[in-house]
């Protein structure tokens, strides 16, 4: 499936979010990902903004961050979008 611009830049600030998090905590995304259940390239695509993550595996990386889903969503809009 194909987003538009807006949607497009919105996962990208969210997966930007949940990699500054991610490494606030110096773990990897390999161990991340054994924390959250959930694939390493799963994770990745997440942090690179290419997947739209179902509402279920959203709150297994907020548990997995420490965070609730409103800390992990709360100033996604706000975030300047990474330029790499």
């Amino acid at each position: 499936m194909s987003y538009n611009p807006d949607e497009t830049r919105f996962l990208k600030k969210l997966g930007q979010r949940i990699r500054l998090l991610r490494e606030e905590k110096r773990v990897s995304q390999e161990a991340f990902s054994f924390i959250c259940g959930l694939h390493r390239t799963y994770i990745s695509s997440i942090e690179r903004g290419e997947r739209n993550i179902a509402v279920i595996n959203l709150r297994k990386i907020a548990d997995a961050l420490g965070v609730s889903m409103t800390q992990l969503l709360g100033d996604v809009d706000t975030l300047k979008e990474d330029e790499s």
